[in-house]
């Protein structure tokens, strides 16, 4: 990545716009797909989904049910009616195949303020990281069971940033915009992808439902990296990268294992030597330049201080 150049701006310039931003184009496709599908009943009486993020309805026949909002309904000792087990024994499956994070990059609305939060930092050149364990959100995660358990009742759900983001959308509610602002302010104000990347215990639920998901991304190219720092720029969690990217030497494979990955797609597109492509996770193929037609820089120091340093500071968010 350039100095004052975004990242992406090569790939922009050696590939074209759309191969630039195509996975970008296709989530917010997807999220505000979703969001319409719930809107389209209220406003247009054309009843496709019924309910909201954490339980509905489609087309009158399947259920669907968050299954971390399922979970929290067992903490409280209370039975869930069987159709809303059989919503989150359904959605549980999707998520386990393609990924449970992909839940965070291509349904929840939470990841629109983020998101845009990230894009403000990078262009006011904001650099504040605070240094909070991305671990936290796990501890987070029992919290929400154990507070469910004490106080018999889904506590979190009346503050959480996915329903409130979801509430203010569809109902305009003072308090709802009041969180999204937060989470807004945190990521922008006081470190990248604070709320995604460090504390939201729903994240780190479904972080754990995808661990052993069938879709993965792979730097099957890996080869060709130019150590250019556009795919540790733009992803929202830059550690899970350097294993696949840069662990050959020390027998790592080119498939993104790590259960944080959120299957985002940001690191294909910015990826101006198309290092990065979704692969099965049984794929470990590697692929060499002459395939991608990208020219191997051969100059370049991947082994070097300098370049490690550059990626763990990535990794961090400084």
């Amino acid at each position: 990545m350039k100095s004052g150049e975004m990242p992406g701006a090569e790939a922009a310039r050696e590939l074209g716009w759309w191969r630039a931003h195509r996975w970008l184009v296709l989530r917010r496709i997807s999220q505000f797909g979703i969001l319409g599908l719930f809107l389209l009943g209220p406003w247009a009486g054309i009843w496709i989904v019924k309910g909201n993020l954490t339980s509905s309805l489609l087309l009158e026949t399947v259920p669907l049910t968050d299954p971390f909002v399922l979970l929290q309904v067992l903490f409280t000792r209370h039975l869930p009616e069987t159709t809303a087990l059989l919503g989150a024994a359904i959605v549980l499956v999707f998520y386990a195949l393609v990924g449970g994070r992909v839940y965070c990059a291509w349904v929840c609305p939470v990841n629109l303020v983020t998101d845009l939060a990230h894009w403000l930092r990078l262009r006011l050149g904001l650099r504040s990281n605070a240094r909070i364990s991305r671990r936290t959100r796990y501890w987070l995660l029992g919290v929400v069971m154990l507070l469910a358990a004490v106080t018999g009742s889904l506590a979190w759900e009346l503050v959480n940033p996915v329903s409130m983001t979801h509430r203010a959308i569809f109902f305009g509610v003072g308090m709802a915009w009041a969180v999204v602002l937060m989470v807004f302010l945190l990521d922008l104000l006081v470190s990248r992808h604070l709320w995604c990347g460090h504390l939201c215990p729903m994240g780190a639920f479904y972080s754990l439902v995808g661990s052993r998901s069938l879709i993965r991304v792979s730097a099957h190219a890996r080869d060709c990296c130019n150590d250019c720092m556009d795919c540790f720029a733009v992803c929202p969690e830059p550690q899970v990268i350097r294993p696949a990217l840069k662990g050959a030497e020390r027998g790592h494979g080119p498939l993104i294992l790590d259960s944080d990955c959120t299957n985002c797609g940001r690191c294909i597109d910015v990826c101006s030597r198309q290092v990065f492509d979704f692969r099965s996770r049984f794929d470990s193929r590697v692929t060499s330049c002459s395939e991608t037609g990208a020219v191997p820089d051969f100059d370049d120091k991947r082994g070097s201080t300098a370049v490690n340093t550059r990626h763990a500071n990535m990794e961090a968010g400084r």
